[in-house]
């Protein structure tokens, strides 16, 4: 007979198995491929050592995977912030000209979506790019599913504003 520890050790390889890919695509669209391996390694480092809370139910698990993945990225994220903000100091002490970034074909859709508020945008990438209803994308975020659905029509309506999109009917 199994111990508890291996079944949940079993499981996060299933869990592993089948959302792999998905997480780091995940992780991929929103920091770019440079850095997408190393933020999902670490991602793997957390759920080695959180696999306690790994819910039995693969969906969940599934969702739980996603979360962990997005809290990896969150933090990255902040790290990249105070990154900026010190090369931003540091320009002003130089005086080199800034590079324009290369250009983007939807390069309009995502500025976009980066004014959006961040749990905003957010929803709006689970939902379009992870492909997840509206219910899954509110439990990786850790909101009820009727708050994403009023934040969700939000975001839709601002990216009409900014993109020009006319309402539907």
């Amino acid at each position: 007979m199994r111990s508890g520890r291996a079944l949940r050790y079993t499981g996060l390889e299933r869990a592993l198995e089948q959302n792999s890919a998905d997480v780091l695509s995940y992780l991929r669209r929103r920091a770019g491929s440079e850095d997408a391996s190393d933020l999902f390694g670490e991602t793997l480092v957390v759920v080695w050592r959180r696999v306690e809370e790994l819910p039995a139910d693969a969906d969940q698990a599934r969702m739980w995977l996603f979360g962990v993945a997005r809290g990896v990225l969150l933090n990255y994220r902040r790290g990249e912030r105070r990154r900026w903000a010190l090369a931003d100091r540091l320009k002003k002490h130089t005086r080199l000209d800034p590079v324009a970034p290369p250009a983007d074909e939807h390069a309009e859709v995502h500025d976009a979506i980066a004014r959006l508020e961040p749990d905003l945008g957010e929803l709006v990438q689970l939902v379009h790019w992870e492909h997840m209803t509206l219910v899954e994308a509110a439990q990786v975020v850790g909101i009820p599913a009727s708050t994403a659905r009023g934040r969700y029509q939000r975001a839709k309506e601002q990216l009409r504003a900014v993109l020009g999109a006319p309402a539907p009917l």
